[in-house]
């Protein structure tokens, strides 16, 4: 069973950056996705984006072209968010998420296609 912690969470003023890390404890072997889910008081979880194995990544409308998700090059368990132009609706607790995937399907953007989850870590923007 894979676990996962994050980290990178704080606060920081609107148009500010962020950059969150998601470690591992163990290598993947894939096909699999990892996504990063946020979930603000009083909403639901809200997929934000996602990274496969073979490196497609894809993203929520409300942060392309804002937010990265990456892998790291050598320690390929290790997925980064970078967020920039931080927007107050951005505030929320941020999860990284990890679930195997059926070959050329692409990451799914519901949380029960994930099977391990972190902690989550607060990133609030004001």
């Amino acid at each position: 069973h894979v676990q996962l912690v994050e980290s990178g969470g704080g606060s920081v003023q609107a148009g500010g950056s962020l950059k969150l890390a998601c470690e591992a404890s163990e290598f993947v072997y894939g096909p699999f996705c990892f996504a990063w889910f946020r979930q603000a008081p009083g909403k639901e979880r809200e997929w934000v984006a996602a990274i496969a194995s073979i490196g497609p990544t894809f993203y929520a409308d409300s942060v392309r072209g804002r937010f990265t998700i990456s892998r790291h090059r050598a320690k390929e368990k290790d997925v980064y968010l970078q967020m920039n132009n931080l927007k107050p609706e951005d505030t929320a607790k941020y999860y990284c998420a990890y679930g195997t995937r059926a070959a050329g399907e692409r990451c799914s953007k519901i949380t029960i296609s994930y099977t391990s989850w972190g902690q989550g870590t607060q990133v609030t923007v004001s």
